[in-house]
């Protein structure tokens, strides 16, 4: 039988942020409480044994009526490559025109999901 440790989270699923508790047993999830839906449930066991964010960052252009343009994961990526997928973006640039949606960075820092743009930016 191994170490029963509790984790307090607040929930993201939806706006009323409840007070979630996590018991875990050897890495594994015994109960979440203090969650009024199933969402925090199922926030609770993935943020504890695997967190992901979504990234948002901004990408230089070239070309376009603005210098940068804005862009995010096309998915949420592990919470540990974070800064890799940001610093990855420090170098790319893109030339005008850009239009939402279209992927500018495919598989960035490995994690197999792409960067798309959020924001239209036409050429000059």
């Amino acid at each position: 039988m191994g170490t029963v440790t509790t984790r307090e989270l607040t929930c993201i699923g939806c706006p009323m942020g409840c007070p979630l508790i996590v018991t875990m047993e050897a890495g594994e999830v015994i109960s979440v409480t203090g969650n009024t839906c199933k969402r925090g449930d199922v926030y609770a066991r993935k943020e504890v044994t695997n967190p992901t964010r979504i990234v948002t960052s901004t990408v230089r252009v070239s070309g376009g009526d603005a210098d940068m343009v804005s862009v995010k994961t096309k998915e949420d990526i592990p919470k540990g490559k974070i800064f890799e997928c940001v610093k990855a973006l420090k170098s790319v640039e893109v030339p005008a025109p850009v239009y939402i949606g279209d992927v500018l960075v495919k598989d960035v820092a490995g994690t197999g999901v792409d960067i798309v743009a959020t924001k239209n930016v036409e050429s000059i």
